[in-house]
């Protein structure tokens, strides 16, 4: 008994640590230069997977086109936004996003459909 006790504290550890991984936080990696100067190509971040809202100025993590990406969040459901010199109205549970590096960041100014919705949202970055 004994022995499998000493075996069972370090799995049950590494068990405890994959669930907070996969349910709670995030580890990404940086790519690209597309966040610098805020977040720098090849850096690692930690994201939350639990959060309560999402505003303009916070960096997302999310699914387009099948790949993950990092952005920083320029509009909300509700705002306004210029996309070649025409007013579009974000929808709500959306968001507009732009990378920080603007001449390095492939964003919404140039997706077919701009905006990202709620649920393709991955985690929020922590800085």
């Amino acid at each position: 008994m004994k022995r499998y006790m000493k075996l069972l504290i370090p799995l049950l550890c590494v068990a405890v640590t994959l669930g907070i991984f996969r349910s709670v936080l995030f580890v990404g990696y940086v790519p690209s230069e597309s966040m610098e100067p805020t977040l720098k190509q090849g850096s690692v971040f930690l994201g939350i997977r639990l959060y309560k809202d999402i505003q303009v100025g916070d960096i997302i993590v999310f699914v387009h086109d099948r790949k993950l990406l990092v952005k920083r969040v320029a509009a909300t459901g509700g705002d306004t936004v210029s996309i070649h010199d025409e007013e579009h109205l974000v929808p709500d549970d959306h968001y507009y996003v732009l990378g920080d590096n603007a001449g390095n960041s492939y964003d919404s100014r140039f997706w077919p459909s701009p905006f990202v919705p709620e649920k393709d949202i991955i985690a929020k970055v922590l800085h």
